[in-house]
């Protein structure tokens, strides 16, 4: 097939999970023999990437079968909701770019609102192939915490709704994420349910031993509210400080974190292996987010052979279960403390078997099988239409 990926960036040149996502079903595909053409971005003053770093990036097999066009996103203003002007902008931008070769393509991927202006036109009668948009959290249909996040679910809600409506195919990573896009007056049949993938490079061969007597717990991620860490670190406080040790990797501020010996802040790490380091020397992973999709950091947590602890939220609970984790309820201090609490008390057998599921859950989330049923999905939408 001959597919078209949009996408408001790729790892390394924009961080962020949609970005890891772009990347590697992008090269997945390409190597898989699919011809891909993918435009991608960056922001801010960023320097658009080498045509040597993308053959770098990709590899030469994958090269073979890429175009990679990147453009730079429009600057931000400063009003409320500028995001969305930006995002339509950026759009059209793609689209002016490749209107003369669409008839080129079997079917365009749009992640996010890279579709806007495509749909836009094909609602007006402009010819091209089936579009199919990925937003991957549909954090804004998700309970918000704080007035800020109202506020800006409340601003998204609308053109999501718009984009996903006009679209001919939605993609969802299961779970809760396919009952609110269905909620969006989506009809079923256009929905199809593919979860995220993994390197398996970040797949360990065995569960990792405790280093010490002490569980080791951590977290990953950005200092976002709706990530959980406010209650995450009420939560530590109410611990026996002498029986656990707590890992964060992110960029936490200083005037956030706890002055306990036995919590560590590693900052915002970029490498892979430094990452792989501080999560091998842990036993649970702790993701207490109110709104997600399906986060990278549990797959990767999964892959290192850690324990889950999670909220059922998004698509969550279609990879994390009691087999090898806990679920809880979001914003629950309480709730978050005592299964904590349970976990330091519990013995390493019993915490060992549920990261031993995790180890065995996740390889069959690799992405040559996720690119794999991606293609394939695609395929059977378009000899069905």
């Amino acid at each position: 097939m001959n597919i078209l990926i949009v996408t408001d960036g790729i790892t390394p040149f924009v961080i962020g999970g949609m970005q890891k996502h772009s990347y590697n079903l992008t090269r997945q595909l390409a190597l898989q023999g699919h011809r891909v053409t993918l435009f991608h971005c960056v922001t801010g003053k960023n320097k658009l990437p080498e045509r040597e770093e993308i053959h770098s990036l990709f590899g030469a097999a994958a090269m073979k079968n890429l175009e990679s066009i990147c453009l730079r996103f429009p600057a931000p203003s400063w009003y409320p909701g500028h995001y969305l002007k930006e995002s339509y902008l950026y759009s059209r931008m793609v689209y002016k770019r490749i209107e003369t070769r669409l008839a080129e393509f079997d079917f365009i991927y749009a992640k996010g609102f890279t579709a806007w202006y495509f749909l836009e036109q094909k609602k007006r009668g402009v010819k091209m192939p089936p579009v199919g948009i990925k937003f991957h959290g549909y954090e804004m249909f998700q309970p918000p915490v704080g007035l800020r996040m109202r506020l800006e679910n409340n601003m998204l809600a609308s053109p999501v709704k718009w984009n996903n409506r006009q679209a001919d195919v939605v993609f969802s990573y299961g779970g809760k994420i396919t009952s609110l896009i269905e909620s969006l007056e989506v009809d079923r049949k256009k929905i199809i349910e593919i979860p995220t993938g993994i390197d398996p490079e970040w797949i360990s061969a065995t569960v990792p031993a405790y280093a010490e007597h002490r569980i080791q717990f951590c977290f990953i991620g950005r200092n976002e509210r709706r990530k959980g860490i406010e209650e995450l670190h009420k939560a530590i406080e109410l611990l026996p400080a002498n029986e656990f040790q707590f890992h964060f990797i992110g960029p936490i501020p200083g005037s956030t974190q706890l002055k306990q010996s036995n919590v560590k802040y590693h900052g915002a790490l970029r490498e892979a292996n430094q990452i792989k380091e501080i999560m091998d020397q842990c036993q649970v992973l702790v993701t207490p987010s109110h709104s997600e999709g399906m986060p990278n950091v549990i797959m990767e947590g999964m892959a290192r052979g850690l324990a889950i602890v999670a909220t059922p939220v998004g698509a969550i609970e279609s990879v994390v279960d009691n087999e090898n984790g806990w679920l809880i309820q979001p914003g629950n201090v309480h709730e978050l403390a005592g299964i904590l609490t349970s976990i330091i008390a519990s013995s390493q057998a019993d915490i060992a078997r549920k990261q031993e599921a995790s180890l065995r859950r996740i390889a069959s989330y690799t992405w040559d099988n996720i690119a794999r049923q991606t293609a394939e999905s695609i395929g059977k939408f378009c000899q069905a239409h």
